[in-house]
């Protein structure tokens, strides 16, 4: 008998594939953590995640619990590495998908041309049968064209069929006559109904998020399946999970089935983990920012709660509409800002950077492996905020030479030195994250004072002083494996399943019963599904969410629902509503509020981590410093830092600023005037100066 529960969970993201394993011991519950880097290993992506665990040193036999997140399905999305899809829907809308939105973000461009459709239109076909709005069956449904249409798809090379018909979100016993028929004369082919994924209603949003999970199901399939099968090989004979973009896992049969729910599975576990690591330490208020080598990602969680939203959009900017999935997703802000982003000029001679990035290969110039372009981790090389002979934890050289020239390089379009090019760098770095902090933030009625800036990701920890400054908030803490913490946030998740069903109701007397039918129907199938899978209906817990908005409006506002629905305490929703929608919206109106549908989170533990949290020693830091050097700081100037070893920092140690604490996996910047101090977690806080 395994004398240790270990728990594992692996994180693939564009530049480096983490992971972090905690082996509890049975009979004394002190636990060992072990964290670990690879290169991500496209297209073959789970062999880095083998890769990862052979470095880690982790037994894959002894695996008690293991996670899993990676960016396959949105990498295939963006670089269009799917499979041919043909589409099935009502007759008479086959040019929904084309037709799209009206609005644009590009408006004064008279040359604009909407994304162009996953599917060509030869490929999108219609079939007869009709319902209403309220599910009433207004035209039967008539297959007896489909073969035809399967013929069609069979002899232009179609891998995959979506299948997505009108206000099937109310009634979807057509697209499931659809599918049944499908399997029956095309048993191999892989299939998706818009039911499957989402019960809400908005026809355009539904079909391309039917269309896009079956352009990426076949690729996703077979990607989880390889990986199962190398763990397999691997001794490993538990249970896969993986992380979805609702901050959940979910099994890899499930996943499977239907892979577009874990489009964001990276950013969500991260974000996730801060919401909980804000409940251990006391502060649940958290601004909560990702710095991968690629990406900046953040997102507001308020009072512990990660906001999970379904309107989700890939691709979007200030030139292209994007393309909308409706799957429930963290509410997050991404910009292309990371360790590896490509520092340019543009022909009016000011610098930009991102949002291309360097990624592994060749990455930035300072690797040593051909790349010629100055990046944001060159430049924090240059500064001295990285350490230059312990770069990578001491497993990458770095090429000081090729830094130099790279910075150089820029330097000669603006007619200035390396040394400003790095400090322009890292100041524009900065200013894109800060800017993407306030959309989650003020943007929405939040005052960033009222937050705790928790950073992580491999360059989180570089950068975050300088933002929170920028923003007031009270305080910024790196947790501990900053590096991994999304991994990391895996453990913390439990299983869980997100339900979004679209229903009319005037929020007044006699409106009660109806909504508490649909949400007591919702939970029997919730509990249904989660029986099927051996999770035994008492472990199960409910959220409920009311999406409400005023008569006549076009969007929602959610607002959780503590227990059941009675007629007596539809006013006091009807106040949480206007609350929350103020605060969003800096205004509230004296109009009829009404139900739009609504939002049931199911969840289940299947091995959720426990902390544990170790005394506040009285040790001085100065045990763990390993040294001094000068850093320029950007903004405040250049100063001597003290240099800190974070594997030797001990719960309970204290120290001021400047400084610069040093892992194998990340760097933390601490300016001038900072105050910091260990949490018993092993967590590092930082107090900004005044």
């Amino acid at each position: 008998m395994n004398a240790k529960t270990i728990r594992v969970a692996t994180d693939v993201g564009g530049t480096f594939t983490d992971l972090v394993c905690f082996e509890t011991d049975k009979v004394t519950g002190e636990s060992r953590i072990v964290t670990a880097k690879s290169d991500t290993t496209p297209p073959n992506f789970e062999q880095g995640v083998l890769n990862v665990l052979d470095k880690a040193g982790v037994d894959t036999k002894s695996i008690d619990f293991l996670a899993h997140g990676t960016t396959v399905v949105i990498n295939a999305l963006t670089e269009r590495k799917g499979v041919k899809v043909g589409l099935i829907t009502t007759e008479g809308f086959r040019d929904s998908l084309e037709i799209a939105r009206g609005n644009r973000p590009d408006f004064f461009n008279l040359h604009y041309e909407k994304p162009a459709p996953l599917v060509p239109r030869y490929l999108r076909r219609e079939l007869p049968g009709r319902f209403s709005y309220h599910g009433e069956e207004t035209k039967p449904l008539d297959l007896s064209g489909l073969p035809e249409i399967l013929d069609l798809f069979r002899g232009d090379g179609v891998q995959a069929i979506a299948v997505c018909f009108l206000h099937s979100y109310a009634n979807p016993s057509h697209e499931q006559a659809t599918i049944a028929e499908i399997k029956r004369l095309w048993p191999e082919i892989a299939t998706v109904a818009s039911h499957q994924i989402t019960r809400e209603w908005r026809e355009y949003e539904r079909t391309n998020t039917a269309v896009m999970s079956a352009y990426v199901q076949p690729t996703a399939e077979r990607y989880l399946s390889r990986l199962n099968d190398g763990l397999q090989a691997k001794g490993f004979d538990g249970n896969l999970f993986i992380m979805q973009s609702n901050c959940g896992v979910d099994s890899l049969e499930s996943v499977s089935k239907i892979p577009i729910t874990m489009v964001e599975s990276g950013p969500a576990s991260g974000f996730w983990g801060a919401a909980e690591l804000g409940k251990l330490i006391g502060e649940r208020n958290v601004l909560a920012l990702d710095i991968g080598g690629t990406t900046a990602k953040c997102s507001l969680i308020e009072d512990g709660k990660v906001k999970i939203m379904t309107d989700y959009w890939i691709e979007r900017d200030r030139t292209s509409a994007g393309y909308p999935i409706m799957v429930p997703v963290v509410d997050l802000v991404e910009i292309g800002n990371g360790g590896g982003s490509i520092a340019w000029v543009d022909d009016f001679g000011k610098m930009h950077v991102g949002p291309k990035s360097a990624g592994a290969m060749p990455g930035p110039a300072a690797y040593g492996r051909g790349g010629t372009n100055a990046t944001a981790t060159d430049a924090n090389l240059w500064l001295g905020r990285i350490n230059r002979d312990y770069f990578c934890g001491g497993a990458v050289e770095a090429d000081m030479a090729a830094a130099e020239k790279a910075l150089s390089e820029v330097g000669s379009k603006l007619g200035v030195s390396a040394d400003d090019v790095a400090r322009g760098i890292v100041r524009i770095a900065n200013n894109n994250m800060v800017n993407a902090l306030k959309l989650v933030s003020l943007n929405r009625g939040f005052d960033p004072r009222d937050f705790t800036l928790v950073a992580f990701g491999g360059g989180g920890a570089m950068h975050a002083v300088a933002l929170g400054v920028e923003l007031g908030v009270k305080k910024v803490v790196i947790p501990a494996g900053a590096s991994v913490f999304s991994a990391w946030g895996m453990m913390m998740s439990d299983l869980r399943r997100d339900y979004f069903v679209t229903k009319l109701a005037d929020l007044k007397a006699g409106a009660a019963k109806a909504i508490e039918g649909l949400f007591a129907e919702t939970e029997t199938l919730a509990l249904s599904q989660f029986r099927e899978e051996g999770v035994d209906s008492s472990k199960v817990k409910f959220l409920r969410y009311g999406k409400f908005r005023y008569q006549n409006q076009e969007h929602t506002t959610e607002v959780l629902i503590d227990g059941a629905i009675t007629d007596t305490r539809l006013s006091d929703i009807e106040a949480a509503f206007h609350e929350t929608y103020e605060r969003e919206y800096t205004y509230r109106l004296y109009a009829p509020v009404e139900l739009v549908g609504i939002h049931l989170v199911a969840s289940a533990e299947v091995g959720k981590l426990k902390m544990q949290e170790k005394p506040l020693g009285d040790a001085a830091a100065s045990v763990a410093r390993k040294g001094e050097r000068s850093v320029d700081y950007a903004l405040e100037g250049v100063h001597p830092a003290a240099i800190y070893d974070g594997e030797k920092l001990q719960p309970g140690m204290r120290f001021s600023g400047p400084a610069v604490i040093e892992d194998p996996g990340t760097t933390i910047v601490v300016h001038p005037g900072n105050r910091v101090e260990v949490d018993g977690f092993g967590n590092i806080h930082i107090h900004l100066k005044a």
